[in-house]
């Protein structure tokens, strides 16, 4: 069984530190959290989506987390609270630490700033001039960390980061591996044939809590820096080019690629595959579908958009591309036909 064997709680201590309210046995004991429909002996469920609500009759779990609504659709151990989705987070989290790094600087480790005695440092990292790290830093093999550059307490930088010169991180990041922070933005001034680089004088600069994929690369700015707000979560695999400025707490999923200069309000949610051309603003609390382009700015808060063609055959979707190529002289035809009746109406 999963999980068995190791460290449990009852529900009891877990209310205790979360919250919620125990229905049942508060002595049930609970090893790790699973789905409605594999949970067993020792694990805890939850309900978060009502179209799941059938599975309370079945499931196997000692006990379950449910919203006041469905509070009585399960009849075994259960805690009680106002969010089931967010509180089995929080449970996963309790019931699975993130596995401890062995402390202090391995031998093959090369810095030239000096860091707290707290901050554990892997094989082969790499640490610049005039660094400062915060206490209880975890910086795993392979990462190298450029001159200048701040990280503030608590925070985990998995194998192979790269945080370039001057760039700040705040306290209890996240970057998983392969990040790269203050590359060099895309920025050409055209001369005749050639493409004169523009030197990227910005830097970085990323608040507290946020957590980043890997792979994730995120451009120094040309001028002013590059902006993430606190809280911000930024999936596998996404870009956001030079003098971005990302509010605060705004989500971002896999794949997403925004252009320069960009900037998005407090608590965005782009869905994966989204394509942000450059210098648009984004009003707070803006959802985007995922495989959206947006190629406008948006200036009403909290709308949700969507520019996707849905899945088709190749023959139907040929068929309506054409038609959209037609639209143009369509509409024309229209203008004329509506300003010809317009005539005849005024003629009679």
């Amino acid at each position: 069984m999963a999980g068995l064997g190791e460290t449990s709680y009852t529900l009891a201590d877990i209310a205790a530190q979360l919250g919620g309210d125990v229905l049942g046995d508060a002595e049930t004991p609970i090893f790790q959290v699973a789905t409605l429909a594999s949970a067993g002996e020792g694990q805890i469920a939850f309900l978060a989506n009502r179209k799941y609500r059938g599975q309370l009759a079945s499931t196997k779990a000692s006990a379950v987390i449910l919203g006041p609504d469905a509070a009585d659709g399960f009849p075994g151990p259960r805690i009680v609270t106002a969010n089931p989705y967010a509180y089995y987070a929080r449970v996963a989290t309790l019931l699975n630490p993130v596995a401890a790094m062995a402390s202090g600087i391995h031998i093959t480790a090369v810095l030239e700033s000096a860091v707290p005695a707290s901050v554990s440092v892997g094989p082969h990292v790499v640490i610049g001039k005039n660094v400062i790290i915060g206490d209880n830093c975890r910086i795993h093999s392979g990462c190298v960390i450029g001159d200048g550059v701040t990280i503030g307490e608590d925070s985990t930088l998995y194998p192979n980061v790269s945080i370039y010169s001057a760039c700040r991180v705040g306290q209890r990041a996240i970057l998983h591996s392969g990040v790269v922070i203050g590359a060099d933005g895309f920025g050409f001034a055209p001369d005749g044939k050639e493409w004169v680089k523009i030197p990227q004088i910005g830097a970085v600069v990323i608040g507290n809590d946020v957590e980043m994929g890997a792979n994730a690369t995120i451009d120094r700015g040309a001028l002013d820096d590059t902006v993430i707000g606190d809280g911000c979560k930024i999936d596998n695999l996404v870009m956001i080019g030079h003098n971005c400025n990302i509010g605060p707490y705004s989500v971002i999923a896999g794949c997403t690629g925004m252009a320069g200069s960009t900037t998005l309000g407090e608590h965005c949610i782009l869905g994966g595959a989204s394509m942000i051309s450059g210098h648009l603003s984004l009003a707070p609390n803006t959802t985007i579908s995922g495989a959206s382009t947006v190629m406008r700015s948006i200036v009403e808060p909290g709308g949700v958009y969507a520019s996707v063609f849905p899945l088709d055959t190749y023959e139907h979707w040929m068929r309506n591309a054409s038609h959209i190529r037609r639209l143009s002289k369509l509409a024309d035809r229209v203008s004329q036909l509506e300003k010809q009746l317009k005539e005849n109406d005024l003629g009679d």
